[in-house]
């Protein structure tokens, strides 16, 4: 009898071992697409609670929420981490027209954008000078730009299938359209909204002045696609049209506010940190469930879906909703200066901010040693169609964490829709397909699984350092 409990207990013991990584991935996603949460926080998050800029009530209320739901999973540790955060309003709707002759306008499209100030009281109205880029502006100086409305009209380049390359060499005309036509004497700036798709939706964002004197800050606001195309169509045909806007948005104090953090503890080198994480602040006009409800809610529920599928984490795993990367980066810097004066080792960290939709990949910003090793599980994602693994960028809020050593990597989503959405009043939660969202967490979860398992072996990232 003895000898038959022996065997027996060899046999189960063999069982567990011949669990492979290719299993528990299947059980993984297995879970996240039959018994997933991420939907369900998602839909809470965007539809009971809403936009959550910092420093709103919006964003207070979603501390609160994903604070309590951590909870609710029976983690090790749950706690809020305080950060002071920028409070801009957007004050009431904004209003613009085009002239063609006096009385005679159409209206058009646009949102302020995130920092700008306000117009004069009755508005700004005067003639458009259109351009294609700072350096255009550059050209044209002072003499012509002077009391004019500066409209900066560069799209986004249809031939890209990067969509975020695309994004990136047009943003600048609204990160710091307004800075430099300031210093020119212009009285206003409208930019074409960063979307590939036309329609009439304006896309807000940050914007900046830099250092320049508060006399020659001027506002700022995005203009539709489609109203884009109007403008520039009309300015063609008669230089002499006016625009006029209106807006009342105002820069306040800043204010408290926190990262939520959760965290299971290393079974065995609970000293050994992997972050996931996304950011729980958006912007104003829709509920921001692409940007970044999303990464929110699938990071949570990475934890969730490793104590679902029965996975102890041999590393201590932390899920940090960071507040404030939309206008200033302030939860990201603020969790990095905290962990760094703790002097904690942070191996590996993973962002979701691109969006819900579905993945393709990863994006891994390490040296050529490390994405070596990592290429080797490639084969292991294949059979969910993830076939994308990049060098290149981590992730806005993981960055401050970036010192030689740690790993950063980004979730890559399909990118074509997402600058339909992105910054504007249609990023709401019915833009978001439940399978596709499921598919990330579980997406995230399997890397997670697989840096936790293996680390980075005895591969340093300061070896063969190339970036």
């Amino acid at each position: 009898m003895k000898q038959l409990i022996f065997l027996f207990s060899i046999l189960i013991s063999l069982n567990l071992s011949a669990q492979t990584d290719a299993d528990n991935i299947k059980k993984i996603y297995s879970n996240s697409l039959t018994n997933g949460k991420s939907y369900e926080w998602l839909d809470h998050l965007s539809t009971q609670i809403g936009s959550r800029l910092s420093g709103s009530l919006g964003a207070e209320r979603a501390v609160e929420y994903t604070k309590e739901e951590l909870e609710k999973l029976g983690l090790d540790k749950v706690w809020l981490q305080p950060v002071m955060v920028p409070k801009w309003v957007r004050g009431a709707p904004e209003f613009a027209y085009i002239e063609t002759s006096p009385g005679v306008t159409t209206p058009i499209n646009i949102c302020a954008l995130g920092g700008s100030i306000a117009t004069p009281n009755g508005g700004v109205k005067a003639h458009v000078i259109e351009v294609k880029s700072l350096a255009e502006l550059a050209t044209l100086g002072e003499a012509i730009i002077k009391g004019k409305i500066v409209f900066y009209n560069r799209p986004m380049q249809a031939d890209l299938i990067n969509t975020f390359e695309a994004y990136g060499g047009c943003v600048d005309q609204r990160y710091a359209g307004a800075m430099e036509a300031g210093k020119y004497g212009a009285v206003g700036v409208i930019v074409r909204s960063m979307n590939l798709r036309m329609d009439d939706f304006p896309h807000t964002g940050s914007m900046s002045y830099g250092d320049l004197p508060n006399s020659q800050r001027i506002p700022s606001a995005a203009i539709s696609t489609n109203h884009a195309e109007l403008l520039s169509g009309m300015l063609a045909l008669d230089k002499k049209i006016n625009v006029f806007f209106s807006q009342n948005c105002q820069q306040l104090k800043d204010v408290q506010s926190y990262n939520v953090i959760g965290e299971i503890t290393g079974s065995e080198f609970p000293n050994e940190y992997i972050v996931v994480g996304g950011h729980l602040d958006s912007w104003d006009l829709g509920d921001g469930s692409h940007d970044d409800g999303a990464g929110v809610v699938q990071s949570m529920d990475v934890l969730r879906l490793l104590k679902e599928s029965g996975i102890k984490p041999k590393r201590s795993i932390r899920v940090v909703l960071f507040m404030n990367e939309e206008n200033g980066l302030r939860g990201g810097n603020k969790y990095a200066e905290v962990a760094k004066a703790k002097g904690e080792n942070h191996i590996f960290a993973l962002e979701s901010d691109s969006g819900g939709f579905t993945p393709r990949g990863f994006s891994f910003d390490c040296n050529d040693a490390v994405f070596n090793k990592v290429m080797q599980w490639e084969s292991l994602f294949k059979p969910y169609l993830i076939h994308y693994f990049e060098k290149g960028h981590g992730g806005a809020d993981i960055g401050p964490l970036k010192n030689g050593t740690t790993v950063l990597a980004g979730l890559v989503p399909d990118s074509q829709r997402y600058f339909d959405y992105h910054h504007a009043s249609n990023d709401t939660f019915d833009a978001v397909n439940k399978r596709e969202l499921e598919l990330g967490a579980a997406t995230m979860t399997a890397l997670v699984y697989l840096f936790d398992k293996y680390g980075i072996g005895t591969i340093s990232n300061k070896e063969e350092l190339k970036d």
